[in-house]
C-alpha cells in the first residue's frame, strides 16, 4: 500500500510539474467564475434608470475584468523580468518579432482571468440585460403601450417594471439574453481558434525537437525550484553569520546548526553577478552548444547575447 501511494505522489508530481501553466489557468480560471457568482449575487444592482443602466452594464463586465488583466501583468515574473531587461540592457538582444512574442506571452497569461470573466458575464447575462434594456426598440413588440420611453424599458431588469409592462418583461428578458450568450459563445469560439492557432504556429516555428523542448521544460522548472531553495539556505546562513558577529551568538534550532556546519557561506554574490543572471532569456546556442537560461549562460561563461553566427534565437520565456 505504501509503494502504491509513493508511486501516486510521483506521477501527480509529475504531472504538475509538466502542465503547471496549464493547471494554473484553470484554477485562475475557476476563481474568476467564483468571483463572478459571487458578485452578480453580492454586489451586482442593476440602477434601472436610463444612461446609467448602460454605464453600469458595461462597466460591470469591463471595469473587473480590466483589473484582474492589469493584476495579470503585476503578478506575473516575466513582467518584471522584462522591466529589468529594458533597464539595463534596453532590449538590445532581442529582435523586434521576439519583443512582440514577449509581450504577447505575458499578455496571453494575464488575459485568462478577465476572458474568463467576459465569458461568464455574458452566458449569465444579467449585465448585458442592464446595459441593453433601453435600447430595445418598443415597435417589434405586439401591442406594446403607446407613450412608453426609454425610462420605462430601463426598468424591465428591476422589479420595479410598471404594471402594464409586466406582461412584456419575460420576452424582453428571452431577447436579451439570447444576444447576451450569443456574444459569450462567439467570444469562446474566438478565443479557443486563437489559442489553436497560436500553439500550432508555436511548434512549426520552433527550431527546437519536441523532446529537446520538454527536457527544456524540466530544465527550466528543476533551475527555479533548485535556485529558490539555494538562496533561501544561503539567506539564512549569511543572516546567521551577521547576527552572530552582532550579539556573539545566534539562537539556531538543531536543523540549523547542521544547515550552517554543512554549507559555509564567506561572502556574498556582487551585484554585476547577480545582472548577469537577471532579464528575459531566449533560447540561445553557442558553438552548436544549447544554452537554456541566463544562470546557464553565466556558468558557460559566455560574453554577449550567448549566440553564434549560426545560432537559432526563439522567443520562448525562461521560468
Amino acid at each position: 500500500m505504501a509503494s502504491l501511494i509513493s508511486e501516486n505522489l510521483k506521477f501527480f508530481s509529475l504531472f504538475f510539474k509538466s502542465r503547471d501553466v496549464m493547471i494554473f489557468n484553470g484554477l485562475v480560471a475557476l476563481g474568476t467564475v467564483g468571483s463572478q457568482e459571487l458578485f452578480s449575487v453580492v454586489a451586482f444592482h442593476c440602477p434601472c434608470s436610463p444612461e446609467r443602466n448602460y454605464m453600469y452594464g458595461l462597466a460591470a463586465i469591463g471595469v473587473p475584468a480590466l483589473v484582474l488583466f492589469l493584476v495579470g501583468i503585476i503578478l506575473n515574473n516575466h513582467t518584471w523580468n522584462l522591466v529589468a531587461e529594458c533597464r539595463k540592457r534596453a532590449m538590445r538582444n532581442c529582435s523586434i518579432p521576439a519583443t512582440f512574442l514577449l509581450f504577447g506571452s505575458i499578455a496571453g497569461r494575464a488575459a485568462v482571468a478577465p476572458v474568463t470573466w467576459s465569458v461568464i458575464s455574458l452566458l449569465r447575462g444579467e449585465a448585458y440585460v442592464c446595459a441593453r434594456s433601453e435600447f430595445l426598440n418598443r415597435n417589434t413588440f405586439l401591442d406594446f403601450p403607446i407613450g412608453k420611453g426609454q425610462e420605462d424599458m430601463a426598468k424591465f431588469p428591476c422589479k420595479d417594471t410598471p404594471t402594464e409592462l409586466l406582461v412584456f418583461k419575460e420576452e424582453v428578458i428571452r431577447r436579451l439574453k439570447y444576444e447576451s450568450q450569443f456574444l459569450g459563445w462567439i467570444l469562446i469560439g474566438v478565443v479557443a481558434s486563437t489559442i489553436f492557432l497560436l500553439k500550432c504556429l508555436h511548434h512549426c516555428c520552433s527550431p527546437l525537437s519536441y523532446h529537446q523542448e520538454s527536457y527544456w521544460h524540466q530544465y527550466r522548472f528543476s533551475e527555479k525550484e533548485l535556485f529558490n531553495r539555494t538562496a533561501e539556505v544561503h539567506a539564512k546562513i549569511l543572516a546567521a553569520g551577521n547576527v552572530k558577529q552582532f550579539f556573539g551568538f545566534v539562537a539556531l534550532s538543531k536543523e540549523e546548526k547542521e544547515m550552517v556546519a554543512e554549507y559555509p557561506v564567506d561572502e556574498v554574490q556582487p551585484s554585476p553577478q547577480w545582472n548577469e543572471i537577471t532579464g528575459l532569456y531566449l533560447y540561445r546556442e553557442n558553438k552548436g552548444l544549447p544554452l537554456y537560461s541566463r544562470l546557464h549562460k553565466w556558468a558557460k561563461k559566455v560574453i554577449g547575447n550567448g549566440t553564434d553566427g549560426g545560432g537559432t534565437e526563439m522567443a520562448l520565456l525562461a521560468v
